[in-house]
């Protein structure tokens, strides 16, 4: 199953326990909390996931639930939207860190993505473009035809980034065929949509307002941008790309300092709306450094507009008495009505990683500019402070970092304050008490959480602008183009399509090149013989409340026999009908070790499962996991 896989990302750190180990997140600090979350995250991700997430029964290979909720509501669905932020999170992960199983779930969502372009739905078909905008699907693959906002024009742009993501790695690797005959077909679809429809009305993100959404605009600018990075013609999408990003400054309300998230429809609303942050963070590009015409996180434009758009959810119950310059639950929008309007998990870490995304660029530039327009957002922080551009070696630069750290980890503490025991994050959290609601386990707020985390650590995306130039245009056109749409009909990737430092040369030592790229092979090619393997033990044993099972052994991975020093499983795939604990530890390539489960009391005393050890050789293949199955003994 994918869902023994959600730890590797996360190195040999051990799998906190979930169930029976109350309040594991809600007292700790930032750091201890995003360390523990993260592998919930990962992991309550992956479940929904099909075909072998744990809850998306179901499912078709590569899909993507919204949520398992079925129920008020229900999120049993797929949106091409949500999936795409998730697989973006997922390539990105994969991208910086090479995992195997990673690359089968995106292999299975370019396949999915590939049969979804081609099946005919209430917006139309492949043959013009039109069925592209079609939101959300059947988890099975066929499509939902109840009543709904449609057509919705940003799902398609945000899957060819998602996708351009693993494009560039396996070009990157040498596997510029494979990028070229499966993948590009997907992309190039999206493209021609976002290129032939950019300028008519559809629904935001929200899916409740009918007309030009930021976010959209946004999206289908960056998507306009990618085609070159393949090594495509380009000039269609290069011819437009500039008079989307000009018609993107329409958005912005110079008055007030704000982006307005809808334009061209009465909705009586003011437009301060998580759409820009959350469009703010996708346009994030390190190498455009704190472009205002693009909104980059850092850009004096954001900023102003974050600070306008936190400080509308002040008058949320739970907010109630925090100053400004101080972290708050936010929502979508302050006139929300949608479950009485409430504080989003996801849109809370959207913010943060908006902050996060800024340190990282000043950092990198050694220097902060305080604008007349971003003087509001940094005046809450340091109240002294006065326009200028600050150095790194002054003591105004250090105050600034110092307090936008903070502010942004307050933020991932909102979060914390408000997620349950058991690490699981809703859409919503009450504007009252912050208990969840709405759908449960969402997973556009994992995948929200671990952008935001890997930007807290310092882990950003690959450039998506290439040095192109993004200045506004002098004028504004309408530039629009035909598209031309064709079924994605090969979907079946080559095996071994590892990283080009794993690959060897081919057995015959003639050098072999692919497509112009490194010297490797795309097919033929030997793996390389791991050194060490992500081993994933699962032991089936019913527990009660409060009690957590660890593995210990003789190896030092595995605590030396010592049970203080032994690795706790998790519990955060444990049901009645089936109560397994596991974990996921690093382990040498061909080690042999001896082990045995035990069971924790709260208390702290230790029970073991009965003799004898048991003994375990770790593979020495080019496999990088393994897995484990045992029951109590």
């Amino acid at each position: 199953m994918h869902i023994l896989s959600s730890a590797l990302l996360l190195g040999s750190f051990a799998l906190q326990a979930v169930l029976g180990r109350p309040n594991l997140i809600g007292k700790r600090a930032v750091d201890d909390f995003v360390e523990a979350e993260n592998t919930i995250a990962l992991e309550k991700l992956l479940c929904n996931i099909g075909a072998d997430g744990c809850a998306a029964a179901g499912a078709s290979p590569g899909v993507v639930i919204a949520s398992p909720s079925k129920v008020d509501p229900p999120y049993f669905y797929t949106w091409t939207r949500d999936s795409a932020l998730v697989f973006r999170s997922i390539v990105d992960r994969f991208t910086d860190q090479y995992d195997a199983n990673l690359q089968h779930l995106i292999q299975e969502y370019v396949g999915a993505q590939a049969k979804l372009q081609g099946v005919s739905n209430p917006s139309g078909s492949l043959s013009d473009g039109q069925g592209l905008g079609e939101p959300k699907f059947e988890v099975n693959l066929t499509p939902y035809t109840g009543a709904w906002g449609r057509p919705q024009r940003d799902g398609p742009a945000l899957r060819a980034i998602a996708l351009l993501g693993y494009a560039q790695w396996l070009i990157d690797n040498g596997y510029k065929s494979t990028a070229n005959d499966i993948v590009w077909p997907v992309i190039h679809n999206d493209l021609e949509y976002s290129a032939q429809y950019w300028t008519q009305p559809g629904f935001d993100l929200w899916e409740e307002v009918n007309g030009q959404s930021f976010f959209t605009v946004a999206s289908l600018h960056r998507g306009a941008s990618v085609a070159k990075q393949l090594g495509k013609s380009a000039d269609k999408y290069s011819n437009i790309a500039p008079q989307v990003l000009c018609y993107l400054q329409n958005f912005w309300v110079s008055n007030g300092g704000y982006v307005d998230s809808n334009i061209n429809v009465n909705d009586g609303r003011t437009g301060k709306d998580a759409n820009s942050v959350l469009a703010s963070i996708h346009l994030f590009d390190p190498t455009l450094g704190c472009n205002s015409a693009t909104f980059q996180p850092c850009s004096d434009r954001a900023l102003s507009n974050l600070k306008a758009y936190v400080d509308s959810f002040r008058f949320y119950s739970i907010n109630s008495g925090i100053p400004t310059g101080k972290a708050i639950a936010v929502g979508r929008y302050a006139e929300d009505s949608y479950y009485q309007g409430n504080p989003w998990y996801l849109n809370t870490l959207a913010v943060a990683e908006q902050l996060y995304d800024a340190l990282y660029v000043w950092k990198q530039q050694g220097s902060v500019t305080v604008s007349q327009t971003s003087l509001s957002f940094f005046r809450d922080l340091v109240p002294s402070i006065a326009t200028g551009t600050y150095a790194s070696n002054s003591a105004t630069y250090t105050s600034i970092i110092n307090a936008v750290s903070t502010y942004a980890d307050g933020f991932i503490a909102k979060v914390q304050q408000y997620t349950p025991s058991d690490g699981s994050l809703a859409e919503q959290y009450s504007k009252s008490d912050g208990s969840p609601l709405s759908a449960s386990d969402l997973t556009w707020s994992y995948a929200a959480f671990l952008t935001a985390t890997s930007r807290r650590a310092g882990i950003v995306p690959p450039t998506w602008a290439n040095g192109a130039n993004m200045d506004v245009p002098g004028t504004c056109s309408a530039t629009t183009a035909v598209g031309s749409y064709t079924s994605a009909t090969k979907t079946s990737f080559p095996a071994s399509q590892t990283p080009t430092d794993g690959v060897p040369s081919p057995t015959d030592g003639s050098p072999t090149t692919t497509d112009g790229g490194p010297t490797t092979t795309e097919s033929s090619a030997p793996c390389a013989t791991a050194t060490s393997v992500d081993v994933t033990f699962e032991v089936r044993v019913t527990t009660q409340y409060g009690q957590t099972i660890k593995i210990v052994g003789d190896a030092s991975e595995l605590g030396q026999w010592n049970t203080g020093n032994a690795v706790a499983l998790s519990a955060s795939s444990y049901t009645a009908a089936d109560p397994v604990w596991k974990g996921t530890v690093t382990l040498p390539a061909g080690a042999q070790l001896a082990y045995k489960y035990i069971n924790v009391a709260t208390d702290g005393s230790v029970t073991w499962e009965s003799d004898p050890n048991r003994q375990y050789t770790v593979p020495k293949t080019c496999e990088t996991t393994a897995t484990e199955s045992d029951t109590w003994r």
